[in-house]
C-alpha cells in the first residue's frame, strides 16, 4: 500500500532531493525515502544539521532539508533557521507531530510548532489531509526558493503518515527545488534612469552583498564592472562576487575598514561615491559600518528581490527584482548611453586603487610573516592564502573567524566562495556550514575556520564527518578566550567580565578520538607542511593553531581605542 510517507518522499525526490539531513524521526518519512535512494545524513544535533543544510543550499543553488522529531529537538531548528531567513536561503524542515488523534492532549513531546517557528519561517502548515500531501510538498518548495528564499516548514502528524495516500486531483510533475526559482526584472524606466546617473556620475560606486551569490549573478557583475569600469566593494557575506585582483575591485569594505582592513585605504573612494549601486544587500548595520561608509549626499540605486530593502535605510531608485536579471538589464541599458566620461575617468581610477593596495600590503607584511609564538592569525591566513585554489570553498564561524577570512583571504575569480554565517552571526556555524558545502561539491577542498569558543557548540560533528565520510579541513584558532567579546568589552567597559577565558583543549586529540586526523600546531614555521598535507588528505583533518590572545581583526571602530582593547581587567 502506498502512503502519505511514501507521497511526500516520491514529491521530494522529484524536485531533485538526494539527500534529507535527519535522525530518523519522521521514521515513517525516512523509511520512505530511502527505500527510493535519498541518502539520510545521520546528524548528532538539530542546530548542526540546519547549518549543514544552509551550507548545502549556499554552494548548490538546490534547497536543503532537514527532519526532525516533534518538542525539544525541532526547538534546536530556531538558530540555524533565524540565519537562513536573514540571508535568504531556502531551507526546508520537516517536523514530526503528535498523531491528530491526541493533538492538545498534552501528548509526548506535544508542543506549539506555528508558534515555535513563527518568527524564522516563511511559511508554516500542517499536513492532515492524504489527497493535499504532494500539494503541500510543492507549495512549501515554491515558497522557499521564490521571492527573497528562506525556511519553510511542514508538519508532519505521525498517524497521518502511515495513512493511505490519496491521488492528487491535477498531476504534479515539475521539480521546483532549485533557486531562485524566479528571475523577475526590474521596470524599465526605473532601469534606465539608474543607467543615467551611472553614465553621468562623477565616482560612481557599486556595493555587492550576498544576494549577488544567492542570484548567481557573480559573472553578470563582472560584465557590468568592465562595461561601464566601476570600483566595486563588497560586504562580508559578497566577499567572492568579484575577483579581488581586477583592477577595479576594492575587496570587502562593510565593517572592517579599520587600519589593516583590504579597503582601509579606499575609503575616501567609497565616501566620496556620488553615486552608490548596492546590489543584495540588506544594507545592515555590520554591511555598512553603522551606516558610515558612504555619504548621505550620494544617489543611491538599490537591485534587490525583496522590496522591502529597498529604500529601508538608503532611499533609492527602485530595481526591484531578481539581481542577475536586473544587473542584464542595467548592462543593457548602459550599453545604449555614451561611456565616455567613465571611461575617461578608468586610468586614474585604476592607478587610484592600486596606490591603494599597496599600501594595504606594506601596512600588513609585518603581519603576514610574523613568526611569534602564540601563533598570529594573519600568519596562519597568509599561509592558507598561498595555498588555495580558486576552486576551493572556504567557510568560517562567526565573530572573529569571520573577519578574519574576509580580510586576509583572496578571491581570485568572480564567484569564489567564502561562506561567513553573517545573517545573525551566531557561533557554532563552521564545521556543519563546511560539511554541508562538501556535500554540495566533493570534488571541491572545504576549509573551516573556527574559533574555539565556536568550535565547542559543534564538536560532536566530527563523528559525524568521519562516519558520513564528509572530509573537511579544520583550522581552530584556539586563543583559549571569546577573542571579540574581551575586545568589545574592554573598548565599551574598560574591563571584562569573568566569562572570558577557557581552560586548555586538545582540539587534536578531540579530533583524533573520532577517527579523524588531529595536528597541534604551536609554531609558525610548522603551518605550511600541516595545511598542504591536510588539503591533500581524503580525510577531515583538524589543525588545532596555538594563536595569539592579543590578536585582533581590522574591525574599524578598534581604531579608536587601541590601547584599551587588550586590558585584561576583570569586573
Amino acid at each position: 500500500m502506498s502512503t502519505v510517507a511514501d507521497v511526500i518522499a516520491a514529491a521530494l525526490s522529484r524536485h531533485g532531493v538526494k539527500a534529507i539531513f535527519g535522525q530518523s524521526n519522521p521514521t515513517a518519512l525516512l523509511l520512505a525515502a530511502e527505500k527510493i535512494g535519498i541518502r539520510q545524513i545521520f546528524y548528532r544535533t538539530e542546530n548542526a544539521a540546519g547549518v549543514m543544510s544552509d551550507g548545502f543550499s549556499r554552494i548548490s543553488g538546490q534547497i536543503g532539508v532537514v527532519a526532525a522529531q516533534n518538542g525539544p529537538a525541532a526547538t534546536l531548528f530556531v538558530a540555524p533557521m533565524a540565519e537562513a531567513l536573514k540571508a535568504s536561503i531556502p531551507m526546508l524542515v520537516l517536523v514530526q507531530e503528535v498523531p491528530s488523534s491526541v493533538r492538545d492532549r498534552n501528548a509526548f513531546q506535544e508542543l506549539d510548532h506555528e508558534a515555535l517557528f513563527a518568527g524564522v519561517s516563511k511559511w508554516t502548515r500542517r499536513i492532515d489531509d492524504p489527497s493535499r500531501a504532494e500539494d503541500y510538498v510543492d507549495l512549501a518548495m515554491t515558497i522557499a526558493n521564490s521571492g527573497r528564499p528562506g525556511p519553510v516548514v511542514l508538519l508532519l502528524p505521525k498517524d497521518v503518515l502511515g495513512l493511505k495516500s490519496v491521488p492528487s486531483k491535477f498531476r504534479r510533475t515539475q521539480n521546483l527545488g532549485q533557486f531562485p526559482l524566479d528571475r523577475p526584472r526590474p521596470a524599465a524606466d526605473a532601469v534606465a534612469r539608474a543607467a543615467e546617473l551611472i553614465a553621468n556620475a562623477q565616482s560612481p560606486l557599486i556595493i555587492a552583498g550576498g544576494g549577488v551569490h544567492v542570484s548567481d549573478a557573480v559573472e553578470e557583475l563582472a560584465q557590468l564592472q568592465e562595461r561601464a569600469y566601476l570600483p566595486v566593494a563588497t560586504t562580508n557575506m559578497g566577499k567572492g562576487a568579484v575577483d579581488e585582483t581586477a583592477p577595479l575591485s576594492l575587496g570587502v569594505a562593510a565593517n572592517i575598514t579599520g587600519k589593516n582592513g583590504p579597503a582601509h585605504f579606499h575609503l575616501p573612494l567609497i565616501s566620496n561615491a556620488d553615486v552608490v549601486v548596492l546590489i543584495g544587500t540588506r544594507t545592515n548595520e555590520n554591511g555598512t559600518d553603522n551606516w558610515t561608509l558612504t555619504s548621505p549626499d550620494a544617489t543611491y540605486i538599490h537591485i534587490d528581490v525583496d522590496g522591502l530593502e529597498i529604500g529601508r535605510n538608503y532611499e533609492s531608485i527602485r530595481l526591484l527584482g531578481d539581481a542577475r536579471a536586473a544587473i542584464e538589464d542595467l548592462t543593457a541599458a548602459l550599453d545604449k548611453l555614451d561611456l565616455t566620461k567613465r571611461e575617461a575617468a578608468l586610468a586614474g581610477l585604476v592607478a587610484t586603487i592600486e596606490d591603494g593596495r599597496r599600501q594595504h600590503k606594506a601596512a600588513i607584511a609585518e603581519l603576514l610573516a610574523s613568526d611569534s609564538s602564540p601563533v598570529a592569525p594573519e600568519r596562519i591566513l597568509a599561509e592558507l592564502d598561498a595555498l588555495l585554489e580558486p576552486t576551493d570553498i572556504v567557510v568560517a564561524d562567526a565573530s572573529y573567524s569571520s573577519i578574519w577570512v574576509t580580510s586576509y583571504l583572496t578571491s581570485r575569480r568572480p564567484g569564489q566562495r567564502f561562506l561567513v554565517p553573517r545573517g545573525l552571526a551566531g557561533l557554532g556555524w563552521g564545521l556543519p556550514l563546511g560539511m554541508g558545502a562538501k556535500l554540495a561539491s566533493p570534488a571541491s577542498r572545504v576549509v573551516a575556520i573556527v574559533g574555539d569558543g565556536g568550535f565547542a557548540h559543534v564538536w560532536s560533528e566530527l563523528e559525524t564527518a568521519v562516519r558520513e565520510n564528509i572530509p573537511v579541513v579544520v583550522i581552530v584558532l584556539n586563543n583559549a578566550l571569546l577573542g571579540y567579546q574581551r575586545h568589545a568589552e574592554n573598548f565599551f567597559f574598560d574591563q571584562t567580565t569573568t566569562a572570558i577565558a577557557f581552560a586548555p583543549v586538545d582540539h587534536a586529540a578531540m579530533a583524533r578520538s573520532t577517527g579523524a586526523a588531529g595536528v597541534l600546531v604551536d609554531k609558525a614555521e610548522d603551518l605550511r607542511a600541516a595545511l598542504a598535507d591536510a588539503l591533500a588528505s581524503s580525510n577531515t583533518t583538524v589543525i588545532d593553531v596555538i594563536t595569539d590572545p592579543d590578536a585582533y581583526a581590522p574591525v574599524r571602530a578598534w581604531d579608536a581605542g587601541e590601547e584599551r582593547i587588550n586590558a585584561y581587567a576583570t569586573s
